[in-house]
């Protein structure tokens, strides 16, 4: 690989890395070529981008981007890696639990969920478990409708009440 396809293949990662908040770092080393395409297409099928990279050229995207920031994500840059883009934080970890049903890869080894580094195969459960942002909207909006609905409700059976009680005053009255 020349200089120049080192440089293009640094300067794609950056791009990429700088518009995502949600990437995963994977190893698939172990599995099969046929076993990576299922999962290849797993992932075009729910909109998530995997590639395999070369952990030099990604820490140096990394460090192009922010170093600091994802300098805890250097110590995962070992072995084989994967890494895999998203628009939901938890659709990756969703993909990888599911597959990891019938295979014994890949394995999680680290992810970067807005700013946020969760470091290890054991944290695959947690990032599962992550709710999307048009999920936590939606609670939010639950919740806060809730109280009003309640308001509305008791103000209509109030009020059908008052008025039963101000006409039995006045048939009393007449």
């Amino acid at each position: 690989m020349t200089r120049e396809e080192k440089a293009l293949i640094i300067d794609d990662l950056a791009e990429k890395l700088s518009g995502s908040s949600y990437f995963y770092l994977t190893d698939s080393s172990s599995l099969t070529v046929e076993n990576i395409n299922k999962f290849r297409r797993l992932c075009f099928q729910s909109g998530v981008e995997f590639r395999v990279v070369k952990n030099t050229l990604l820490q140096k995207a990394m460090e192009r981007v922010d170093a600091s920031s994802y300098e805890g994500l250097f110590v995962s840059l070992k072995g084989s890696t994967s890494i895999m883009f998203a628009e939901q934080g938890n659709v990756p970890a969703k993909l990888l639990k599911e597959f990891r049903r019938n295979f014994d890869k890949p394995v999680l080894k680290a992810a970067w969920i807005d700013s946020a580094i969760f470091t290890g195969d054991d944290q695959l459960d947690a990032l599962v478990a992550l709710k999307s942002k048009y999920e936590l909207i939606g609670e939010v909006i639950g919740l806060l409708q809730s109280p009003a609905q309640n308001v509305v409700s008791a103000l209509q059976s109030g009020g059908n009440k008052l008025a039963g009680i101000v006409k039995t005053l006045q048939d009393k009255n007449n």
